[in-house]
């Protein structure tokens, strides 16, 4: 997700470098550039290198403004069909029901987080229980076997503009296991405790499976010319119920670009969420 004017970036890495790049050897490169041989292996499987520049991102890949990607996950991606211009989007893996999900998220010091932001997460997980889904989500004290651990970045990733990560859920039927948070939302951004716990509650979309609204066309919510993420090896599938086309306007809690303002989830969003869980 990215935020559209007031951000740098909203959960996307910068767009610069690449052009200048492209004829140097790799030996040469910066060590927090992306190597040829990866951007070819994601332009291959769909992804839009070029209006949204992959980033190296710890032990892996930000691509697509939020979703994480290691060497092992892209070694085992293949690209699939094309799809309509539906509104909402699901991936081929979901989260097996019914369960409850445990999150984790640090507490003060450098590395956690602070009371806004932990309120953010709890704005965030009491919209989608809220929802009655067979998928219910809680708060824990301790990462010992949390199902979520929302991570804080490190300050050169806040310093670069990275506010957000993750992936998508596992073959086996679990959540995608890691969030990664920016801890400056509400001071470096001014955020309140909704808009942060929109940001949230999208990443937390992502690990139970779900595209970005307008994954066709990331102009519809980023401006900017057309850019189609592609299904990109982990599947783009139209969850029947919603309707055809997306709109910012319609502040769908999964758009991949936001202003950073509140965004519950709209009835096509809930639509969407009672039709998968």
């Amino acid at each position: 997700m990215k935020t559209r004017n007031y951000f740098l970036s909203m959960l996307l890495g910068a767009t610069v470098l690449f052009a200048s790049c492209d004829t140097q050897d790799e030996a040469s490169r910066p060590a927090d550039l992306v190597p040829d041989h990866v951007l070819s292996q994601l332009t291959n499987l769909g992804f839009d290198v070029n209006n949204f520049a992959p980033m190296k991102f710890e032990e892996g890949y930000l691509v697509e403004g939020d979703i994480y990607l290691t060497d092992a996950d892209i070694a085992t991606m293949t690209r699939g069909n094309a799809v309509p211009n539906q509104e909402q989007y699901r991936t081929t893996n979901l989260v097996s029901g019914p369960r409850v999900i445990t999150v984790y998220a640090p507490q003060g010091g450098s590395t956690g987080y602070s009371p806004a932001m932990i309120a953010g997460l709890d704005e965030a997980i009491s919209r989608y229980n809220a929802e009655g889904l067979s998928l219910t989500f809680q708060r824990v004290t301790s990462s010992s076997n949390a199902d979520i651990v929302m991570t804080r970045l490190s300050k050169r990733d806040e310093r670069r503009g990275v506010l957000g990560s993750a992936g998508f859920p596992t073959a086996s039927g679990d959540p995608y296991g890691q969030i990664k948070m920016s801890g400056v939302l509400e001071s470096s951004y001014g955020l309140s405790t909704d808009g942060i716990a929109t940001i949230i509650a999208h990443e937390m979309g992502h690990c139970i499976g779900f595209r970005h609204t307008d994954y066709f066309d990331r102009s519809i919510s980023c401006g900017g010319s057309t850019s189609n993420e592609g299904s990109s090896g982990v599947g783009a599938i139209h969850i029947p119920g919603t309707p055809t086309g997306a709109s910012a306007s319609a502040k769908s809690w999964m758009l991949a670009c936001t202003d950073g303002s509140n965004r519950p989830f709209n009835n096509d969003d809930k639509t969407a969420l009672n039709y998968l869980y």
